[in-house]
């Protein structure tokens, strides 16, 4: 693949850059179509590709030494995932899988430290979605030492609402993740996020069915 296949994908991370940018840049990237369940890497593979999401849906796992998953990520189209396998060179920290069928694009290690280290617009971007992680996970932190339950699933709606610009009365979110994905990533057990989810409905400020939820009230999730 050359420089010009590799911007007409038209991904967030290269945009602004151009094709003298990535001159003399080996770039080394294919597609690849994902069934569903189909495993992209597993924890702690020695791979070390840079990956972006085309098609479908991906979620990243943390299986912790008592078999409990633990759900750290969905991937918007677009985004792209295993960046610090990628950049330092050491095992994968966590699994990622297709949740539906999938299409990604993989870009070999080196063309991805070629890149970083000549085309500065990408390297700040990528330093600024690290920074950002490290924000998220010490906000979860927080949040797992101070707050019930039911204020974190609260907050995991809120947050999950933001992202699609949909926070307000009667905004519907559609592929709404799972009872079990949300107990993954808030760090509780499903029972207790179902419970949460009901005490929601029964107070006005949620509907919810499979994979749907309608925020009805946003002031309640954000109640303490």
């Amino acid at each position: 693949m050359n420089a010009e296949g590799l911007l007409d994908y038209g991904l967030p991370l290269f945009e602004g850059v151009t094709t003298a940018d990535l001159e003399d840049i080996d770039i080394l990237a294919h597609e690849q179509k994902l069934g569903a369940w189909q495993t992209v890497f597993d924890q702690q593979d020695e791979s070390f590709d840079l990956y972006f999401l085309l098609e479908g849906a991906l979620l990243a796992v943390f299986w912790t030494p008592e078999g409990r998953e633990i759900v750290f990520s969905r991937f918007p189209i677009g985004t792209y995932f295993g960046e610090l396998a990628a950049l330092d060179g050491t095992p994968r920290s966590l699994a990622v899988f297709a949740k539906t069928d999938a299409r990604i694009l993989s870009l070999k290690r080196q063309s991805l430290l070629d890149i970083f280290d000549k085309v500065p617009l990408v390297r700040n971007r990528m330093v600024q979605h690290l920074v950002g992680q490290i924000r998220t996970l010490t906000l979860r932190s927080m949040e797992m030492t101070t707050m019930s339950v039911e204020q974190r699933v609260g907050s995991y709606l809120l947050r999950l609402a933001a992202e699609q610009g949909k926070l307000e009365n009667g905004a519907i979110i559609e592929g709404a993740p799972t009872h079990s994905e949300i107990a993954g990533s808030i760090g509780a057990n499903r029972e207790m996020v179902s419970r949460s989810i009901s005490k929601f409905v029964k107070r006005g400020a949620i509907k919810s069915s499979r994979q749907r939820i309608e925020i009805l009230d946003p002031e309640i999730l954000s109640e303490n």
